[in-house]
């Protein structure tokens, strides 16, 4: 597979950007909903606030879902300034143009993504 050109490197680089600003604002946005649920029980029923409870804890899934694809944009572009990306971190072989497309933050190749996750 042929390395990254430079318009798609710079096409990758703003995505990562973009997505970066993105995530912090999901993480801002989301603080509050992920808070310790503090509910007047005399005011709400017993459904109310399992129900209060249950949203809090998909709110921190869904806070340590963006933490950890923040670190990864991060990583990301750090390779920019090395000239590393676009590279698998394992094989050191070109990364498809059409999964960094789908993720940009790919630090790895299809075939060793699978390797790891023990797929083949």
């Amino acid at each position: 597979m042929e390395p990254l050109t430079d318009q798609q490197l710079q096409q990758f680089q703003l995505q990562l950007t973009e997505l970066k600003q993105e995530l912090f604002y999901l993480l801002e946005i989301s603080s509050a909903a992920s808070d310790v649920v503090t509910l007047d029980q005399s005011r709400v029923g017993r459904l109310s606030r399992m129900d209060a409870m249950q949203q809090q804890q998909m709110s921190q899934a869904s806070r340590a879902s963006y933490r950890l694809r923040l670190l990864a944009v991060e990583r990301a572009l750090k390779l920019f300034e090395t000239g590393d990306y676009g590279y698998c971190e394992d094989c050191g072989e070109c990364i498809d143009p059409r999964r960094l497309e789908i993720k940009p933050e790919s630090l790895l190749c299809l075939g060793c993504q699978q390797a790891r996750e023990g797929g083949h």
